[in-house]
C-alpha cells in the first residue's frame, strides 16, 4: 500500500513496500528514506522537508495502518471533496483561482457524506446543475500551514457528468475568476499551470478504464 502527501508540491510517500518508482526516487541524493517507525524518525523527516534542497521523502513500514496513524497525528486533519466534471463532448471543467487552474473542491461539512459535499462544492463554485455522480476516483493528500497550525488535507475525488448547455458562474468570494471547459486534446494547457495533486488525480482519471 502507498499514499503520497505533498508538502509545498514535494512528495512524501508512506508505504509498506517500495516499487520501481520509489526505488528510482531513492537514488536522488536529496531524497530522505526512513525505514523505522518512530516519532523521532518522523520528526527528523518533517525537519528535512523545510530545507530548500529537499527532493522527496519515503517512510517504509510493514504496518501501514500504524504508519499512517503515527504520521497523521502530527497534523490537524481536514477532509474535503471535489469533482472531475465531464460533459457530453468529453470536455473537463476547470476553475481558475489564485493564478492556478484547479478543480472544484471544498471542505466536507458536518453530517455530510463526501459524495454530497463534492456535488455541493462543484455546484457552488461553478454554478453547474443536474450533476450525475458516476463513481469515486481516488483521494489526494497535501499539507499547508495556517494560523499557526500544520494541516493535512485529505480530498475525496468523484467523477460527475453534466450537460454543457448551462450558465457557468464562478464563485468570486472563493477567489474563482474564471471557469472553462477544456477538450481532452487541450488538457495540457491547464495541467501546465496547476498543482501536483491535481495532476495526479487527472492521471488516475484518464488511466482508469
Amino acid at each position: 500500500m502507498q499514499i503520497k502527501i505533498y508538502f509545498n508540491e514535494k512528495p512524501v510517500y508512506l508505504c509498506n513496500k517500495t516499487d520501481s518508482n520509489l526505488k528510482e526516487l531513492q537514488k536522488h541524493p536529496d531524497t530522505v528514506f526512513i525505514d523505522e517507525l518512530s516519532t523521532p524518525a518522523i520528526n527528523s523527516l518533517l525537519h528535512e522537508i523545510k530545507k530548500e534542497s529537499f527532493h522527496a521523502g519515503i517512510i517504509l513500514s510493514s504496518d501501514f495502518e500504524k504508519l499512517k496513524k503515527s504520521f497523521f497525528k502530527h497534523f490537524t486533519l481536514i477532509e474535503a471533496a471535489g469533482g472531475i466534471i465531464q460533459n457530453e463532448k468529453k470536455e473537463i471543467l476547470f476553475i481558475y483561482r489564485r493564478n492556478k487552474w484547479d478543480l472544484p473542491k471544498g471542505k466536507i461539512e458536518k453530517k455530510e457524506t463526501p459524495e454530497i459535499a463534492a456535488q455541493r462544492e462543484v455546484e457552488e463554485e461553478t454554478g453547474v446543475k443536474e450533476l450525475s455522480l458516476k463513481k469515486k476516483i481516488d483521494e489526494t493528500y497535501h499539507t499547508y500551514f495556517d494560523y499557526g497550525k500544520h494541516y493535512l488535507k485529505i480530498t475525496h475525488w468523484y467523477y460527475f457528468t453534466c450537460s454543457s448547455q448551462q450558465q457557468l458562474q464562478p464563485q468570486t468570494e472563493e477567489d474563482i475568476s474564471e471557469i472553462k471547459w477544456f477538450k481532452t486534446k487541450d488538457i495540457k494547457v491547464p495541467v501546465a499551470n496547476t498543482y501536483q495533486n491535481i495532476k495526479d488525480i487527472l492521471r488516475v482519471f484518464f488511466d482508469t478504464p
